[in-house]
């Protein structure tokens, strides 16, 4: 088939009518899709040839638009959620008829008004819808090196790898689970740190700081946690790995870290089951 579902060609007028104006490509003018005779041009006559976007209107026909829709196959978009349905999510993308986005093709709970990175694939029935499984259509020529600082949205958390992020909304990320600290979640913008460009472009961020900078961090939150908990803490840096970090959000050996460098600060002192603020 020549005439593919959910990108731009450019096609023939191979006739005119009425109602609109029958497009193809020259080689296989039987192979046809109507433009609607309100997106047919006033001077345009068989022979010339026209940039369209194909999908379906609300019968299902395979149709032609000159409007360029906020998504096209192969890209990665943010859309809003327009309504809620039955079978999903309808998202704005720019078109008389609002794009479904399966439950099944959704990544957590997703409420009329969010805004969702989603990309475009042809179900069973040969009807366009959207996914949040975005992964294979983000980029991986981004321009940022080690060390740079980038924003970027959290679409897919994965216990055994981190927390998968598009930078900038279009260039592929992963934040490593060594690396996720504090509560994350879907749809998130984060401040990252890049600590890796990864031999495919793709790239590997940290919210943390580096060491020297991220010790002074740390020990400003237990200050700030000790206030909140009237100047003693009911823990110390021999707790265990799983209360320190439920507390703080911080890995035991990064508690360690701003806890003794707060000791040579002689801001605090460490009791056998608690930390006190001087």
């Amino acid at each position: 088939m020549s005439l593919r579902l959910g990108e731009i060609q450019r096609l023939e007028i191979v006739k005119k009518l009425e109602f609109g104006a029958y497009l193809a490509e020259p080689e296989n003018v039987e192979d046809r899709v109507l433009l609607p005779i309100k997106q047919v041009p006033a001077q345009a006559a068989v022979g010339d040839v026209m940039e369209v976007f194909l999908y379906k209107d609300s019968k299902d026909r395979l149709i032609a638009t000159t409007k360029r829709p906020k998504l096209i196959m192969g890209e990665v978009a943010l859309l809003t959620v327009a309504q809620m349905g039955k079978i999903g999510a309808f998202l704005d993308w720019g078109l008389e008829k609002d794009l479904l986005l399966p439950f099944k093709q959704q990544r957590g709970k997703v409420r009329e008004g969010d805004q969702v990175l989603v990309s475009l694939y042809v179900d069973k029935s040969e009807r366009l819808c959207a996914t949040m499984n975005v992964y294979e259509h983000l980029l991986s020529n981004s321009p940022y090196q080690k060390e740079d600082r980038v924003t970027g949205r959290v679409y897919e958390l994965s216990d055994n790898f981190g927390a998968f992020v598009a930078v900038d909304d279009k260039y592929s990320a992963l934040i490593p689970k060594k690396e996720l600290f504090g509560e994350v979640e879907l749809g998130q913008i984060v401040n990252a740190r890049v600590i890796k460009v990864n031999e495919d472009g793709r790239l590997q961020l940290s919210v943390r700081e580096k060491a020297y900078l991220q010790i002074e961090k740390d020990a400003e939150k237990i200050l700030e946690l000790l206030d909140s908990y009237e100047g003693s803490l009911p823990f110390t840096d021999k707790s265990a790995p799983e209360v320190i970090t439920h507390e703080t959000g911080m890995s035991k050996n990064e508690f360690k870290r701003a806890v003794g460098h707060l000791l040579k600060e002689k801001k605090i002192q460490i009791g056998e089951k608690s930390i006190r603020r001087v």
